[in-house]
């Protein structure tokens, strides 16, 4: 076996896309009389700064020869826009399977996810374990190339996507997709397809607004469902499709970590206690605080997250959740949360038994005194609240999700869920 990886052949203004070069390089190969057993889509760490918007890496995993795919992928490394100074594609080509990489490879992979990696620890390893290598510009790209190689053997989880790809004359152009088929596709293949369309605004999730050749992808845990939801989706003209197998929807970019213990440029997982009333600030993002550990973070609800800034802005303080996301400039932007406890009571001034009227003060130390009835209380009583948040997870809503986020629809999760499609 061989596996071929690629990555960054795309740009934020010019388009292309990286799952179009790995498709075209899969008909390649089997042009050239070899088979393609899967192509593998590599969602890396989403806090790299200079990524385009999903931070994919893509692997073949075919027959052909090793010097034979090498030639082939020279050849698609020609398709990237690398009129960008910002694109810097490279590929790794591995003769051997993709089970069976060197361990320090596969170990590589799981650190591309949710580390920040120099290229110049990329090519030094992909030439200690023996892979040949091709690159244009800075070579930036092998760190993904190498990541999308070891991925298979170090990863468990597998999700799916379908991707169909728009004839080359209309790439740039708006794109032409029919919102209710595909909004009927996404009820009809709920929840074994997933993050189709925004139910809280209709939009099409499934069909990008950038310049690359993709027309619409549909993501799921089934790839016969991500298939037919796919064929009921009226349309434009399909140039290509393909089917990738990828670490979408896993959250294997989040660490466990305590709150003293984040930094910056990585995404965890951090349990503590809300510290301080969330506040609305400009934009329309909502802060608050957690501590845990002896340690104080940030938590921030963006703008995009529309109705979940909600869910945030009924934590108060007292309340203990886990908080999921990246961490940039000492922030954790919450992808998902899981409220571990809720404050139930507060203390209130006590009110006269007599009259029902609330009572003041009586002086420092001296407890609260109804001055009309004459009646007192030694202190504040505690008051049930009613709380619009119950324990359980809240997640962001399908239009504000990172590629590599789990939707809370796909289980596996310690605690109820409270899902938003």
């Amino acid at each position: 076996m061989t596996v071929v990886g690629l990555d960054d052949t795309d740009s934020r203004e010019r388009g292309m896309c990286t799952t179009y070069a790995a498709a075209t390089l899969a008909e390649s190969i089997r042009n050239a009389g070899g088979t393609v057993e899967r192509l593998l889509l590599v969602r890396l760490n989403p806090a790299v700064e200079h990524k385009t918007r999903g931070n994919a890496a893509l692997a073949v995993h075919t027959d052909l020869d090793a010097d034979a795919a090498l030639n082939l992928v020279e050849d698609v490394l020609d398709m990237a826009e690398t009129d960008d100074p910002r694109t810097n594609p490279g590929a790794i080509v591995a003769d051997c399977d993709p089970e069976d990489v060197p361990p320090q490879v596969a170990t590589f992979a799981r650190e591309a996810i949710q580390s920040i990696q120099d290229p110049m620890d990329a090519t030094t390893l992909a030439d200690v374990v023996g892979f040949a290598r091709c690159q244009r510009g800075n070579g930036r790209g092998l760190v993904g190339a190498l990541a999308a190689v070891g991925a298979w053997a170090e990863l468990s989880d597998w999700t799916y996507e379908h991707i169909a790809y728009r004839e080359r004359e209309r790439w740039g152009t708006e794109r032409t997709v029919d919102p209710e088929s595909v909004r009927a596709a996404a009820e009809e293949h709920y929840p074994n397809v997933w993050d189709t369309v925004d139910r809280a605004s209709g939009y099409p999730v499934c069909v990008p607004r950038t310049p690359c050749p993709i027309l619409y992808g549909i993501r799921g845990d089934d790839p016969d469902a991500c298939r037919a939801a796919a064929d009921a989706i009226d349309s434009e003209p399909i140039a290509r499709r393909a089917t990738f197998v990828t670490n979408q929807g896993t959250d294997v970019h989040l660490q466990d970590a305590a709150v003293d213990a984040v930094t910056a440029d990585s995404a965890y997982r951090v349990t503590g206690d809300v510290v301080e009333t969330p506040e609305t600030r400009a934009g329309g993002h909502v802060f608050l605080t957690l501590e845990g550990d002896g340690a104080t973070i940030d938590c921030a609800a963006f703008e995009p997250t529309k109705g979940f800034r909600d869910r945030v802005r009924s934590l108060r303080v007292g309340d203990r959740i886990t908080a999921c996301g990246e961490v940039t400039d000492g922030t954790l932007k919450l992808e998902k949360f899981a409220v571990r406890t809720l404050v139930r009571t507060e203390s209130v001034t006590p009110d006269c038994p007599d009259c029902g009227r609330s009572m003041k003060s009586a002086g420092r130390d001296q407890g609260y005194r109804c001055r009309d009835c004459g009646t007192s209380a030694d202190g504040k009583t505690e008051q049930s609240i009613e709380r619009g948040l119950e324990c359980g997870w809240y997640e962001v809503p399908p239009v504000a999700r990172r590629h590599i986020a789990k939707p809370l629809v796909r289980g596996g999760l310690d605690a109820p869920t409270h899902p938003s499609r």
